[in-house]
């Protein structure tokens, strides 16, 4: 048997290395839902200048279907609290939700077939690059297309401003205490790894 001279040191020097190490504290940030100067954005940013105008909108559901399919489902999707919709002169593709069970930010009637013979009526509320946005437009139910826009949608973007800004202040207020942003809240039990 071979002896190496210093195998002795290597397996004391084992024997009192940590087998675990404390865990360094991690820095957890949840992305914010909206940008701080919503209004600025919409106002600033070239898609929504082009959306923000009444345009041509098209249905895209199940494009590869005949005519009459593709009429029975996008009213069926619009009975159900959705539809595919394209914004044919930017190629801007939205799948929007008009039914509050789907679609946290609905309000009253989002989807009307009884507003105008033919047409269907869809409004929809959604943030869109972190800008609380409406679409508000309608199609015509034999052409599955239409006109519609996106407007700036001022009463969501203040309840989200009031979230970030509450947000904000629970990170900064995490970072006086020393523990980064992915420290409990104050009063709060520790962090789960």
């Amino acid at each position: 048997m071979h002896h190496h001279p210093n195998l002795g040191d290597a397996a004391a020097s084992y024997e009192y290395m940590p087998l675990y190490e404390q865990p360094k504290p991690r820095f957890i940030f949840k992305m914010p839902r909206v940008v701080p100067d919503q209004k600025s954005k919409f106002d600033g940013d070239e898609l929504f200048r082009r959306l923000c105008r009444e345009t041509e909108v098209r249905y895209t559901g199940y494009r590869e279907r005949g005519i009459d399919e593709r009429r029975m489902r996008f009213v069926g999707d619009c009975r159900k609290g959705y539809a595919e919709i394209c914004f044919v002169a930017s190629g801007t593709n939205l799948q929007l939700y008009f039914n509050a069970n789907l679609n946290p930010f609905a309000q009253e009637q989002e989807c009307d077939f009884e507003k105008e013979r033919g047409k269907v009526h869809l409004r929809s509320n959604f943030i869109m690059n972190g800008v609380c946005v409406r679409f508000r437009g309608w199609l015509d139910l034999e052409r599955l297309d239409g006109i519609a826009c996106l407007e700036y949608d001022e009463l969501r973007a203040l309840q989200e401003d009031a979230q970030l800004c509450e947000q904000i202040e629970s990170y900064k207020q995490r970072m006086q205490r020393g523990g980064g942003p992915g420290a409990p809240p104050l009063g709060g039990a520790p962090m789960a790894w």
